[in-house]
């Protein structure tokens, strides 16, 4: 970050191995002013009729945290991302994260999935993404 006024969002590519599910996310940087709207891209192939679409952030030298989920119409939002600042919704194939009024604490990574990237059912992904020795947490 070269200064407070700048962000620096990176959005990578994180893949499905399972099938013929699988997520593509552009690998370039986005950079962006305190203030902007940026929108992060995230397209996705699966044979699910009804697929539910993940985001999680990753901020420098700590583990993913889980943002929101989406799926049909609607999302559920982590509680710290409850906010209009942050919105996905499922386009045809893709689902957009859209940040808007950025902060220099948005400054982070941005990974999408098809599928939640914890063991266990999704009822809990929240509280188990949370946990601080990140024991379930996989690739």
């Amino acid at each position: 970050i070269e200064s407070l006024n700048n962000k620096y969002l990176l959005s990578v590519l994180f893949s499905e191995c399972k099938g013929e599910d699988r997520v593509i996310q552009p690998t370039e940087d986005v950079f962006a002013s305190e203030g902007d709207t940026v929108t992060l891209d995230c397209t996705f192939e699966t044979t699910r009729t009804s697929p539910t679409l993940f985001w999680y952030r990753q901020k420098c030298n700590h583990f993913p945290r889980y943002m929101l989920k989406s799926y049909s119409d609607n999302a559920e939002k982590a509680s710290e991302f409850q906010t209009d600042r942050f919105n996905a919704a499922i386009n045809g194939t893709s689902v957009p994260l859209k940040i808007q009024k950025l902060q220099l604490t948005d400054s982070a990574v941005y990974y999408c999935a098809l599928r939640p990237t914890v063991t266990g059912n999704t009822t809990t992904l929240y509280k188990n993404l949370w946990r601080e020795d990140n024991t379930i947490l996989h690739n």
